[in-house]
């Protein structure tokens, strides 16, 4: 309408300057008349516009994973402050992987700490007295066996030899004798123990009464006796004898060794030994090497990145206030889910207001300064009444119904608590 108002005033103009400039033939003969002083067209200084109530500061919320609510912490219009949780996902996959990275990350530290604190005082003792044994058993096998390594030797040969010769002899006389008093001793115990039974022999209970015992006491003793004297008098088996003289080339070939010179593959085996020792020792004396120390400095690294990355994503399941406000809206229910990137929660706040409208077209605007004065009046608060001024022109316009318009913020020079969100308002700009 504004440009159909336009154009008609420019018609009129361009018809009433062609109508005192016109003529016909005899345009010499007519006299010209004085020039029409017309008035310069001015137009309103001021804009009237539609507006709507928004918060100075508004956010729409959403949570960067998805997941089911497990737990709403602010109701519906209360307020918050900045860092506040608003809701909570079900989190029992995340809190697994951040105690698992937190357990990898432990163990990381413990081997750095392990590497960088170098042996302990045990360990390199340990390491310095296997040294010194390899060392000695060089110097045994250098100087060889000692004349008291060689009387033990000689000592076991003699009594392995002595014992041989006994095997061979069979028992002797007096053990003999021994043997035949054992047998006659048990066979007087089992006559006197044969004699007690007979007497009560023929009772019913015979076989519970102590006579039944003693005498089966005394047949095994008769027995035991006989066996010994029997194998007494047969002398030592074959068996017997071949132990007997096993035991005694055992103890000749240890003597042979104690009196032999040490051998060069013994030598060279203690030789290996004491270089293994003291590699040993080398090695922990001076510490980790520094690349170990790096690899495991590295391993500590990457398990604290993953466990921030574990926590990241666990406290991606809480939503939180980015400022303090009021809970304007309240989307999901505690059992749904949410998807990932989409607005579950309103957050506001709304102790500012300011008023935007996107009706100035592009002829409008231009007429439009920021810090303008501006009249507000609202249809919900038909006795409310306020002053603003123009805050914001944003640069940018949009196509809205064919024609460009541009989207004005204005901010009341006063606060009222009876407005609310998205209340409609008649807004009216003083132009340049």
């Amino acid at each position: 309408m504004k440009k159909q108002t336009l154009v008609i005033l420019i018609a009129l103009l361009s018809a009433g300057l062609l109508a005192s400039c016109g003529g016909n033939n005899n345009a010499a003969n007519t006299p010209v008349p004085d020039p029409v002083v017309v008035a310069p067209i001015r137009a309103s200084n001021e804009i009237i516009v539609d507006g709507v109530v928004v918060p100075v500061r508004s956010a729409a919320l959403n949570l960067t994973s998805g997941g089911i609510v497990d737990e709403i912490l602010v109701s519906e219009g209360a307020p918050v402050s900045a860092g506040e949780p608003i809701l909570r996902l079900h989190a029992a996959r995340q809190q697994a992987a951040v105690a698992q990275a937190q357990a990898t990350l432990g163990a990381a530290e413990a081997r750095l700490a392990e590497l960088t604190a170098g042996p302990r005082s045990q360990e390199i003792e340990a390491a310095a007295a296997a040294v010194d044994a390899a060392n000695a058993q060089i110097d045994r096998l250098n100087a060889g066996a000692s004349t008291e390594d060689i009387a033990a030797a000689q000592a076991v040969l003699d009594g392995a030899e002595a014992n041989l010769q006994r095997v061979r002899e069979g028992a002797s006389q007096q053990q003999l004798i021994a043997a035949r008093n054992n047998v006659a001793n048990a066979e007087a115990s089992l006559r006197l123990a044969q004699a007690a039974y007979d007497r009560v022999s023929s009772q019913p209970d015979i076989g519970a009464r102590p006579e039944s015992l003693q005498l089966e006491q005394a047949t095994n003793a008769y027995n035991a006796a006989q066996a010994q004297l029997q194998d007494l008098q047969q002398g030592a088996t074959a068996a017997e004898i071949a132990a007997a003289q096993a035991t005694v080339r055992q103890a000749q070939a240890q003597l042979d060794s104690v009196r032999a010179p040490a051998r060069p593959a013994d030598l060279a085996s203690a030789q290996a030994e004491l270089r293994r020792a003291q590699a040993q020792l080398d090695l922990l004396e001076a510490g980790a090497r520094p690349e170990s120390a790096a690899a495991a400095e590295a391993d500590v690294a990457s398990a604290r990145a993953a466990v921030q990355q574990a926590q990241a994503a666990l406290d991606e399941t809480v939503l939180t206030a980015p400022f303090a406000g009021t809970v304007a809206q309240m989307t999901p229910a505690v059992g749904e889910s949410v998807s990932p990137g989409v607005p579950v929660v309103q957050l506001a706040d709304l102790t500012e207001w300011q008023i935007e409208t996107d009706d100035l077209t592009e002829l409008d605007v231009v007429r439009v300064s920021e810090g303008a004065e501006v009249q507000l009046r609202f249809d919900a608060l038909p006795g409310v009444e306020l002053t603003g001024h123009v805050s914001q022109i944003k640069p940018i316009g949009v196509n809205k119904q064919g024609d460009i318009t541009y989207t004005v913020v204005i901010i009341p020079d006063e606060f009222n608590d009876q407005l609310r969100w998205n209340m409609t308002a008649a807004v009216t700009i003083q132009t340049k």
